[in-house]
């Protein structure tokens, strides 16, 4: 399992991010949602009580969500990132295009 480091480990009450601190923490908060998506998933693949496997499931489609959120937000605090997964979009595009040949 991936490990983090702290976005903000000395962050005190009433203390102002930078910017850069801010999209910095925004990005380890995507990694955290996916790393959870992960982590849920596979603990419902895992167990045979069905209760157990429907509200994992359930909660790792909520961290997608959250993701989104925190993507959108990025998209929004640093847009220079953003235009990075265009490029990445645009490059599976691609090679969509060149499969279907």
């Amino acid at each position: 399992m991936p490990a983090f480091e702290n976005a903000k480990p000395t962050l005190k009450l009433g203390e102002i991010v930078s910017d850069e601190e801010l999209i910095r923490s925004i990005r380890y908060f995507i990694a955290a949602e996916y790393e959870a998506v992960q982590m849920y998933t596979q603990l419902a693949e895992m167990t045979d009580n069905e209760l157990a496997e429907a509200v994992l499931l359930d909660i790792a489609e909520e961290e997608l969500v959250h993701a989104g959120e925190f993507l959108r937000l990025l998209k929004e605090l640093s847009p220079k990132d953003w235009k990075k997964y265009e490029e990445g979009f645009e490059e599976v595009e691609e090679i969509i295009e060149k499969l279907k040949k």
